[in-house]
């Protein structure tokens, strides 16, 4: 028992490394007779950590859960644990999946069983709204690079699977070179709208051939750039200078970028990119 990691209380009173005072005076449950330390701080790896023992070290860490341990951004710390295991009675903090689960689907990641990025990819575009499923697939793919074909090889392992639709469709939008929800948003919207399928993480050379760019999304053919603008583009002093040269230089190459924030609207923004689009067709 180490006082930085979870453990079950019973074990380590039965065993005893703790009396029953010290384990009420100095620790915190996590999940029934699951604790770790008052002082220690939670992150989402802990509490997978704390979810696998609860279950007596049978289950296996899935779901956003196993995204997030692959590497996979935006997923909320505070999202319940996912775990594949049959007690359909878990606590609060904590949700249970009753799934087939073959042994080539899951693997150890800091020494926890956890599905494998494929079977994990699977979960995770089968659930929820097909953009958010798109988002989650992409955030995944983004730090893992998962091929689909090998998504897909799981699916046939679990032709009864509900979700199979949505999964497909998924995939055949899921692009790994989408950096946040909010790129895969403005992607989706323009392949809604009738563009062809932009390029991701296109990469340009500065005039100079000094500095390497990398362009959100767009066509390259015609050199048009479309690009979501987060906060850190405005509140970090060297990213806003660095900014300033990198679109001097696009503007320079001829690319037409247009340039997303949070507050504009869907019409304003399609409205954009068709003049960009019309004043290089002309």
């Amino acid at each position: 028992m180490g006082d930085h990691q979870p453990f079950i209380g019973s074990v380590a009173i039965a065993n005893g490394l703790l009396k029953k005072h010290q384990l009420r005076a100095h620790f915190r449950a996590l999940f029934p007779d699951v604790y770790i330390a008052e002082d220690v701080a939670l992150t989402l790896g802990t509490r997978a950590h704390a979810g696998w023992l609860w279950s007596r070290r049978q289950g296996v860490i899935a779901g956003l859960t196993a995204s997030a341990m692959h590497g996979a951004q935006w997923v909320d710390d505070l999202l319940p644990i996912e775990l594949v295991w049959s007690n359909a009675r878990a606590p609060r903090g904590l949700r249970t999946h009753d799934w087939t689960l073959y042994t080539e689907e899951r693997c150890l990641v800091a020494s926890l069983p956890v599905t494998t990025v494929e079977r994990t990819a699977f979960d995770i575009g089968r659930r929820g709204r097909l953009d958010e499923a798109v988002a989650r697939l992409d955030a995944l793919g983004n730090a893992t690079g998962f091929k689909i074909d090998d998504v897909l090889a799981v699916a046939e392992r679990h032709p009864g699977a509900r979700g199979l639709r949505q999964l497909r469709a998924g995939l055949d939008l899921y692009d790994a070179g989408a950096e946040s929800p909010k790129e895969t948003w403005l992607r989706l919207l323009l392949i809604r709208a009738g563009y062809p399928r932009p390029q991701t993480q296109i990469p340009v050379w500065s005039p100079d051939g000094r500095r390497k760019y990398r362009i959100d999304m767009g066509w390259a053919d015609i050199k048009v750039g479309v690009e979501y603008e987060g906060d850190h583009h405005r509140v970090d002093k060297p990213r806003y200078d660095y900014d300033i040269t990198r679109y001097e230089d696009l503007n320079f190459l001829r690319w037409k970028m247009i340039r997303v924030v949070g507050r504009d609207r869907e019409p304003a923004i399609l409205a954009r990119v068709e003049r960009a689009w019309a004043s290089r067709l002309r």
